[in-house]
């Protein structure tokens, strides 16, 4: 009986030895650590895999994620520079750099944290004015990033970035600026429609002094057209006036040269001549000059002409 319960006290000895030798063993996973104490007081950060602390005199105190991580404030009220009271919540994106001042560096890193992005918020928001503060964000986030990372390096953590999520004004401020903001909307289109009734005109007036421009340009053309048109004209009419001229004198040059050669006397060629005149006035002419040579032969013909008459009487 005595050596049964002997061989069980044996085991259960063994089965917690083992069990005790299994919890001394540690394995740290990435982007995480251990704070390891002993006795309560610090004594190591046991970074990425396997370790081994001593029973009973070693524990571990805390695990850390060395991971960012994001944490969302409540909104914060507070007042501007010209006495406006809003509502103010930010996003705040650290990292802990360093777990043991993480862990003994302040009670509760959050909160701490928390109370500390209201406060250096106050302070900011303070000194500007509600449309700075409508329109600065970048600068507050840069100017609390900065504060938040100062303040924190104590405590073993980075501040990363820091976003205001919403800025919230009195309802009252918002339907002020709603108004004013279709104010100005309304007053930006009677602008636009003004300048483009403006540019509609000018390119009415535009598009008649093109068209002026160019109807007179036209008529320009037309008119030199026209002109070259009658110069033209006139200069085929002298051409054949002249070509008809010298045909005329062809003609007749030919039928004195034919009445030479036929032995004709001076009398006949007198009166070619004579008739040469006469087609050469064309009964246009209100007063013809005759050489006096051929006054002397019209005198002649006019004789025999009237000696003529007189005979056939007889």
């Amino acid at each position: 009986m005595f050596g049964l319960i002997g061989k069980i006290v044996g085991i259960a000895i063994v089965v917690f030895i083992v069990l005790i030798l299994i919890s001394c063993v540690k394995i740290v996973q990435q982007a995480q650590a251990l704070v390891v104490e002993r006795l309560g007081a610090y004594q190591a950060t046991w970074g990425v895999g396997i370790h081994f602390k001593i029973p009973f005199l070693e524990r571990v105190a805390r695990r850390v994620d060395l991971k960012e991580q994001v944490v969302d404030f409540a909104p914060q009220p507070v007042i501007t520079k010209d006495n406006v009271t809003m509502q103010i919540d930010t996003v705040v994106f650290y990292q802990i750099t360093d777990p043991k001042l993480f862990c003994y560096g302040v009670a509760n890193p959050i909160m701490a944290i928390e109370n500390l992005t209201a406060t250096t918020l106050r302070n900011i928001i303070g000194d500007l004015e509600l449309d700075q503060t409508l329109t600065s964000r970048e600068t507050i986030n840069t100017k609390m990033r900065a504060s938040l990372d100062v303040a924190t390096d104590p405590w073993g953590i980075k501040v990363n970035r820091v976003e205001l999520k919403n800025i919230i004004p009195p309802s009252a401020i918002r339907d002020a600026m709603e108004k004013q903001m279709k104010a100005e909307r309304e007053r930006r289109e009677a602008i636009l429609r003004a300048e483009g009734e403006k540019k509609s005109t000018i390119l009415v007036a535009e598009g008649h002094k093109e068209s002026a421009i160019l109807d007179a340009e036209a008529e320009k053309q037309a008119a030199i057209l026209r002109a070259e048109a009658q110069k033209e004209k006139m200069i085929k009419e002298a051409e054949g006036q002249a070509e008809a001229i010298l045909k005329v004198q062809q003609a007749n040059a030919d039928g004195i040269r034919f009445l030479k050669e036929a032995g004709a006397d001076e009398a006949v060629l007198t009166m070619k001549s004579l008739e040469a005149f006469v087609k050469a006035a064309d009964g246009k002419a209100t007063k013809i000059i005759i050489p006096s040579e051929i006054q002397s032969i019209a005198g002649l013909v006019k004789s025999v002409v009237e000696v003529g008459t007189d005979s056939k009487q007889d």
